[in-house]
């Protein structure tokens, strides 16, 4: 039997080993012990930015500069950790999207993530020389080829540039969903057809612009089979999110990572979040409480999303995130990819890319053998 090995994603003059990149998920879920134990195992490990301040106590409640102080200090965490390729998602819809990115570029970190929103434009300090010349890659997470076309064609006028990578996140993903909620279930949002999709589009600029731009699948890529399926597909690599949740070097709670390994797919739901978008999470009795009608009063902190309207709304997001990072389930709940209740067990990081590679080496020699009967056949 001929063993098969997952290739390398090349983005620019960056070579990752193996072609899996660990999804940012916050508040506090992927910090520098989730980021840094996958960079080792040689995929890109990424620190969620999002609401980090509130994981802390700060005497003068600036959770913004609480942020900033918590965000920096987790990648130089990361890096006195690792050796490996290192990214930071960012939401476009945050308050402080544009202090959050400058930090970023100005800590040299390898890739940031750019989704929750369209990045169409960039902080004053990253000036289109910057973005040409910079360490630091830039990548957009989109839900549809249109929204790839808005951003490159709106980079290529504003800056002369093109995103280095595009993640290409379907309706099975966790957490929000950059989709109407009817479209959630519709077969023709598929990932499946996603994907080919962007990859047209971005080929055209991958022309224009004389470079290799490469397009990761993500939302419920669970197995080394799935991973294999997309890359024959003509993805260049794949984010996961749900399979990171359930290991030990995850920086959540083990409350929040047993409530993975308890559910069952009828408890994974889909829900309206506050800040008016669907998303899919692990039902609970906070939950129940909410649908049944149920307010938990809040002071919010500091308006962290844009779109917020806290005052309407039934209860803080980032507030009930955190508790549940802290393993306070019964005043929060976790959010979850398609696929959460097929987790059985918390593993090792370096165990789960074991299990990931035989996976995709079996699914990569079963195709190869298929084909030779096939060629057989048809001689």
């Amino acid at each position: 039997m001929h063993l098969e090995h997952m290739p390398e994603l090349r983005i620019n003059d960056l070579i990752v080993k193996k072609p899996i990149i660990q999804g940012g998920m916050g508040v506090g879920v992927s910090m520098s012990g989730l980021a840094s134990a996958v960079a080792n195992e040689g995929g890109i490990g990424v620190i969620s930015s999002i609401g980090l301040g509130l994981l802390d106590e700060h005497p003068d409640k600036n959770f913004k500069k609480g942020n900033h102080i918590a965000l920096q200090r987790e990648i130089h965490e990361a890096r006195s950790l690792t050796n490996g390729i290192l990214g930071i998602n960012i939401m476009v819809a945050i308050s402080d999207y544009d202090d959050l990115l400058t930090l970023a570029y100005d800590e040299g970190i390898d890739i940031v993530f750019l989704g929750a929103g369209l990045p169409l434009k960039f902080p004053e300090k990253i000036t289109a020389d910057r973005l040409k010349h910079s360490h630091t890659k830039t990548a957009v997470i989109v839900s549809s080829g249109r929204a790839a076309q808005l951003i490159f064609q709106t980079w290529q006028k504003k800056y002369d540039h093109a995103p280095d990578m595009v993640v290409v996140e379907g309706p099975k993903a966790g957490g929000h969903l950059g989709f109407k909620k009817e479209q959630i279930s519709d077969p023709d949002y598929a990932l499946e057809l996603l994907v080919p999709d962007v990859i047209q589009v971005v080929h055209k600029f991958e022309t224009l612009f004389e470079k290799n731009i490469p397009v990761i699948a993500a939302g419920g890529i669970y197995s080394g089979a799935d991973i294999f399926k997309f890359l024959e597909m003509g993805a260049q690599g794949v984010q996961m999110g749900t399979r990171f949740v359930a290991t030990h070097e995850c920086d959540a709670s083990l409350e929040f990572k047993q409530s993975y390994i308890d559910c069952t797919e009828d408890d994974i739901t889909i829900i309206v979040s506050p800040v008016g978008l669907p998303g899919r999470a692990i039902r609970n009795k906070f939950l129940d409480e909410v649908s049944a009608g149920e307010r938990k009063p809040f002071k919010c902190p500091w308006k962290c999303l844009k779109t917020c309207e806290f005052k309407q709304a039934p209860y803080c997001i980032a507030k009930a995130l955190t508790n549940a990072q802290k393993g306070i389930m019964e005043e929060g709940y976790t959010f979850a990819g398609s696929n959460a209740y097929r987790v059985k067990e918390i593993v090792s990081v370096k165990t789960l890319f074991e299990s990931l590679e035989q996976e995709y080496s079996k699914a990569a020699t079963d195709f190869l053998n298929e084909q030779l009967i096939t060629s057989k056949i048809a001689v």
